[in-house]
């Protein structure tokens, strides 16, 4: 069975809101409500492959502590764009 968008979203957004580190939920689920109802289903499916990261490997590649892989790059600079206008 497949699920609708808008289930989608909602499963994203929660999975966004807890990570298990209070620094990632606050960066994602800022990121979230400001792009994930305008996104892609391909922007959705590179969210969603990014958010199976570890929180210390998404949050070092957001911070700027080590580069984000080639794969997640793009997302990875999305999300800095809006913690950086947050």
């Amino acid at each position: 069975m497949t699920e609708d968008r808008a289930t989608r979203l909602k499963r994203l957004q929660m999975r966004s809101m807890r990570r298990g580190t209070k620094e990632m939920d606050i960066l994602l689920v800022r990121f979230t409500e400001a792009r994930l109802a305008d996104m892609t289903d391909a922007q959705l499916d590179a969210y969603e492959a990014m958010m199976n990261e570890n929180d210390q490997d998404l949050y070092q590649w957001i911070s700027g502590q080590r580069p984000a892989p080639a794969e997640h790059a793009d997302m990875i600079q999305e999300i800095i764009k809006v913690a950086a206008n947050g």
